[in-house]
């Protein structure tokens, strides 16, 4: 078993690999983790959420941009693919809420969603992917099926986001209390009230903090 010096060091070099977009260096901490016996959780919330949390910052201090961001978040997934079959899932560790997320239909772009997932899934989200070019009714279907609290959808066409306001419309009739959020290059905090969206983010990072107020407010 690690010691606490230990464990706190390995800890610091996930967060450290994290920022620094090393996922090959971010794996084999992770490996060592396992191997010391380290509770891969704390690995995973003090190593590469912790990290990825500072890469937030950096971004939002316009010292890292969207490629450092992808970058950053590879990096990440590669620690979590060896982490996450590890970890128990007990009370301690439940998930903060499900979030059911897709690019609306007709639209191929999914790298501001591959990016919110990840933000996601480093702040302990339960995240159901539904991809890109995602049909208005498979959004109702899967939020019923999976019980998704909040719902993110996603459009970098003007010609896609305007299918927006019918799904909007359609998941609110069969779930009056889902939270519905969106995002995308085209749209305004304006336009996604417009729309009739619960919220609206500009980017990955704020998207996370603007669906934890909004499940907060919720419950």
């Amino acid at each position: 078993m690690a010691t606490e010096e230990r464990t706190g060091e390995l800890l610091k070099q996930i967060h450290d690999a994290v920022v620094a977009y090393d996922g090959e260096t971010c794996a084999q901490l992770c490996k060592a983790v396992l191997e010391e016996g380290i509770d891969p959780y704390q690995a995973v919330i003090k190593g590469l959420a912790a990290g990825m949390d500072t890469v937030g910052g950096l971004y939002e201090k316009k010292e890292y941009f969207v490629p450092e961001l992808l970058l950053c978040s590879d990096a990440l997934y590669a620690g979590m693919d060896i982490l996450r079959p590890h970890v128990k899932m007990g009370q301690d560790t439940r998930a903060v809420g499900k979030i059911l997320m897709g690019v609306i239909e007709g639209d191929i772009h999914d790298i501001g969603k591959n990016l919110v997932k990840a933000m996601f899934e480093a702040a302990g989200w339960e995240i159901y992917d539904l991809d890109k070019d995602v049909k208005l009714q498979r959004f109702v279907e899967e939020q019923q099926r999976t019980n998704a609290e909040v719902v993110a959808i996603s459009a970098l066409m003007t010609t896609s986001m305007l299918a927006m306001p019918k799904v909007i419309e359609m998941l609110k009739a069969q779930n009056p209390d889902v939270i519905i959020m969106v995002g995308g290059a085209p749209l305004t905090q304006e336009i996604a009230q417009k729309y009739g969206a619960d919220g609206y983010a500009p980017d990955a990072v704020s998207a996370v903090h603007e669906a934890n107020r909004l499940l907060a407010k919720a419950i």
